[in-house]
């Protein structure tokens, strides 16, 4: 039977039977085998949804516990995976040098599964860590009370809102100490001057597509999801927000939206928000070039931070 496209970019495809052709890089399958300071292997969180994940840890021999980042990727909610070639060079390296125990998430992807379905499969993803840890022999040295949370671009959005909602659950199992949001995925019916120039009406006419596709319907992009100001936080639930490491890209069109997200949560009280620009860097480089000297000084800076806080 004959289909209409209905929605169309370079990566992904959503046709008139509601069927979906997803854009696919080049990928790395798991391996229990040392590289490069690091081993890793696929698991799943939850087999009925399906949310999946993939563990890297470092070689170290230190017995002392080692910090947890939880990584979502990016992909405006609608495409991306942690089996991406880019992702998993990327984490491993990092954690090889940071010496945490990383656990990059799958997450079920949009327009089939729209917000807030992501934010809700990536909060579920904490509570199977602190599950597993007694009986996973990879979690065994997870200091569970040394959590962060990280995600390039749509992926920086959901490590805000799972932040939010540790924070408001009494019975969150883990402690997260810092979030680091590369390139944040954030919006707004409201332009910004970069969204306005000529020169990002690709750019833009892509985003738009890619939240129309996530943003639950009858709803625009002033939805929680997307416009952060949206969100209702009390005083409280500030002062007890972590630590905040945001990167923007010289050369992103929405490095405007990260410098945004920096600033609102300053206003907010948040009691250590810093903000990195990578000078002539595009939009999520490192997940394109992982071995470049940018993406190296960003794995650096994120060291620096797991290990400062």
């Amino acid at each position: 039977m004959d289909t209409t496209v209905i929605e169309s970019s370079e990566f992904i495809k959503v046709l008139s039977d509601n069927s979906v052709e997803r854009f696919t890089p080049l990928t790395a399958p798991a391996s229990l085998d040392l590289y490069n300071g690091y081993m890793c292997k696929d698991v799943t969180i939850d087999p009925l949804k399906p949310i999946t994940a993939r563990i890297f840890t470092p070689s170290t021999t230190v017995a002392a516990p080692l910090p947890v980042l939880m990584y979502f990727h990016g992909g405006g909610f609608c495409i991306g995976s942690t089996t991406w070639l880019g992702y998993h060079h990327f984490l491993g390296d990092l954690s090889a040098a940071s010496e945490s125990i990383i656990i990059s998430v799958d997450y079920r992807l949009a327009p089939e599964n729209k917000l807030p379905i992501a934010y809700e499969d990536c909060y579920a993803s904490l509570v199977w860590l602190s599950q597993q840890k007694p009986t996973e022999p990879w979690l065994q040295n997870a200091d569970l009370s040394r959590v962060f949370l990280s995600g390039d671009s749509a992926g920086g959005n959901i490590a805000y809102h799972v932040a939010i909602r540790a924070i408001r659950d009494e019975e969150c199992p883990v402690r997260i100490i810092g979030i680091i949001p590369i390139h944040p995925y954030f919006g707004s019916e409201k332009r910004t001057e970069l969204e306005m120039r000529q020169g990002s009406t690709d750019d833009v006419k892509s985003n738009d597509m890619f939240w129309r596709l996530s943003i639950p319907e009858g709803l625009n992009r002033d939805y929680e999801g997307c416009n952060l100001e949206r969100v209702e936080v009390s005083k409280s639930e500030w002062n007890r927000f972590p630590n905040v490491l945001v990167f923007v890209a010289g050369l992103d069109f929405l490095k405007e939206r990260g410098e945004a997200y920096a600033e609102f949560l300053n206003k907010k009280g948040v009691k250590e928000v810093k903000l990195i620009e990578t000078k002539d860097e595009k939009h999520v480089f490192h997940v394109f070039r992982p071995d470049s000297e940018s993406t190296r000084l960003l794995q650096k800076q994120m060291n620096d931070f797991i290990n400062s806080v």
